[in-house]
């Protein structure tokens, strides 16, 4: 059996992996409470960018995290049709479970389909990038790791969809993002600590692209995309601070202007002056 490496460049790539999963849970649970908030299209529109937040940032993850995973006597490559694939059910799973949510009617049963929507969606997003893994030799897995790396991506995602659903402030959602990444990161490296890989060597060219090749730049081209949605989202006013902004923009109640005095002052009449008889 190849002995298995998953921090060949050290703790740089599991705390990147991190980051970008807290990042995804931050603009995700964001994303969901604006949904909350708003109606009609706004509301469709905020649960859609909560997908592809939370997709993004699971896919971003682990696919960050494997830049650092080795096996001893192979080369890695990855199949590219199947890793965009697993990235494309990724954002549809997901997006099954904020959808549920945001406009499930029974709260709690909303709250359960969402969770295990969504915690299904993170969990095939891992075995499907996995799958696209392309090596000498045979990838095998410990079943109960397996079932428990599920589990713990179905209670990250109830539990994040829980705080979307109850939690609204700034620091409260921080804090949330913050154990959200640090749940689906354990997802990710216990389904890695399931992985067996018995190495057959072999004279030929493994098919598929090289991590730098294609994860990489994909990868650095989605973080991006995260960062630059995150401040999107965080410039864009609330629903409340619309609703301020329209009250304070209605007709006749400008700045520096009391209501008393437009009542007591009819247009076309000077301050001072006495009212013209009726």
């Amino acid at each position: 059996m190849g002995h298995l490496d998953h921090a060949t460049f050290g703790w740089l790539t599991p705390a990147l992996s991190y980051a970008m999963a807290c990042v995804g849970a931050a603009l995700g649970l964001r994303c969901t409470v604006r949904a909350l908030e708003a109606t009609g299209p706004s509301r469709r529109n905020w649960l859609l960018t909560a997908a592809s937040a939370i997709g993004t940032g699971i896919w971003t993850m682990h696919f960050v995290a494997m830049l650092g995973f080795g096996v001893t006597g192979t080369d890695i490559r990855y199949d590219v049709p199947l890793t965009l694939f697993s990235l494309l059910v990724a954002m549809l799973v997901v997006g099954g479970g904020v959808f549920a949510v945001g406009y499930g009617r029974d709260r709690l049963r909303a709250l359960l389909l969402g969770g295990l929507t969504t915690g299904l969606g993170v969990a095939s997003m891992h075995y499907l990038g996995m799958a696209a893994l392309r090596l000498n030799g045979t990838v095998r897995y410990d079943p109960l790791l397996v079932v428990l790396s599920v589990v713990i991506a179905v209670v990250a995602a109830t539990a994040a969809l829980w705080a979307a659903l109850n939690i609204t402030s700034a620091l409260a959602v921080t804090i949330a993002s913050l154990v959200m990444g640090a749940a689906v990161s354990s997802m990710h490296y216990t389904g890695m600590l399931a992985v067996r890989v018995d190495v057959v060597p072999s004279p030929g060219e493994l098919p598929g692209a090289t991590a730098m090749q294609f994860i990489f730049p994909l990868a650095v081209g989605l973080g991006s995309y995260l960062f630059l949605t995150a401040a999107f989202v965080a410039l864009s006013p609330t629903a409340r601070e619309r609703a301020e902004y329209a009250s304070a923009e209605r007709p006749g109640d400008g700045p520096g202007e009391r209501p008393a005095e437009r009542v007591g002052n009819p247009v076309g009449e000077r301050p001072g002056e006495p009212a013209p008889a009726p």
